[in-house]
């Protein structure tokens, strides 16, 4: 059966937890999958539906991936502008293209939904495969300092290019902690 998308996380709170915690634990160690899977608590359960989107990959009704984009605010700048993070697929599954069919399928319900940027914080080879481009602080302003500015990225999910973004930013209280910058 092949993936199956699905942007609807109601009652499925724990197990998307579960999955973040997991897959981090296995690669980054237990400290950084405890500290990821409560962001993704908070994300679910503390931000708005309004101001978060999950997309969640599974196979034969198993949850084999997720990512999360919540929205980021520039002080003087109208365009619509989420971020990415975090971004999960579950350790024995990875190296099949399964995050990067989910993260295509995200961004482009994210297109349809009229978000003009979305940006991340990550691995520049990983994300380039989707659309990213690396960008300077110069470009967006993060909300809080980050620890590899290398990591920075962003795309248009318009016809326009991305142009630097004005004013200062803030983002979904649950990533406002510089422990994910």
């Amino acid at each position: 059966m092949p993936l199956q998308f699905s942007t609807d996380s109601q009652g499925r709170e724990e197990a998307l937890i579960g999955l973040f915690t997991a897959t981090f634990s296995t690669s980054e160690g237990p400290d950084e999958g405890a500290l990821i899977g409560d962001l993704v608590d908070k994300l679910l359960r503390d931000t708005p539906a309004s101001d978060r989107f999950c997309c969640i990959a599974e196979e034969d009704g198993r949850l084999l991936g997720a990512c999360v984009f919540s929205r980021m605010r520039f002080a003087q700048d109208q365009r619509r502008v989420f971020i990415l993070a975090p971004v999960a697929v579950a350790s024995q599954h990875q190296g099949r293209g399964i995050g990067q069919q989910m993260l295509t399928q995200g961004l482009d319900l994210l297109r349809n939904q009229g978000i003009d940027i979305v940006l991340t914080y990550g691995d520049p080879g990983y994300y380039s495969r989707v659309g990213f481009q690396p960008i300077s602080t110069a470009d967006a302003i993060p909300p809080l300092a980050l620890q590899q500015p290398q990591g920075w990225l962003g795309q248009s999910l318009t016809d326009q290019t991305l142009t630097p973004l004005r004013g200062p930013s803030r983002c979904v209280p649950a990533l406002n902690d510089p422990r994910y910058w």
